[in-house]
């Protein structure tokens, strides 16, 4: 099993920056890909970004130049960095972790984490 323990999520004011953050634990052989998702009030999960574990990352195009996704292998630990954001960046931010148990690769989702951008 894994644990995804997400946390940065905040209230900010259109322009503003914030850091997400989201560590995995438990028993694991490996962390492949990470990522985060995000899912606004009546709004279907609509991915974000995500990284793999040799660092290579992909956007979607609305907060490409805005947004950076890091992770540190020896943490388990996703980042994603928000810039310049945009109240229709509301929404509960979710990670997602693919892992190997043996030879079998499991997805496994966070609680997720609200931001929340107004003035």
């Amino acid at each position: 099993q894994v644990q995804l323990a997400e946390s940065g999520g905040d209230l900010v004011q259109p322009g503003g920056s914030l850091r997400l953050s989201c560590a995995a634990s438990g028993t694991f052989s490996n962390i492949l890909a990470m990522g985060w998702y995000r899912q606004a009030p009546g709004k279907e999960r609509d991915f974000v970004a995500a990284i793999s574990s040799g660092h290579n990352a992909n956007y979607v195009d609305s907060v490409k130049g805005r947004f950076t996704i890091s992770r540190d292998n020896a943490k388990n630990t996703v980042y994603l960095h928000m810039n310049s954001l945009k109240p229709e960046d509301t929404a509960v931010y979710l990670c997602y972790a693919h892992a190997m148990h043996g030879d079998v690769r499991y997805e496994y989702w966070g609680q997720g984490t609200q931001v929340t951008v107004s003035s």
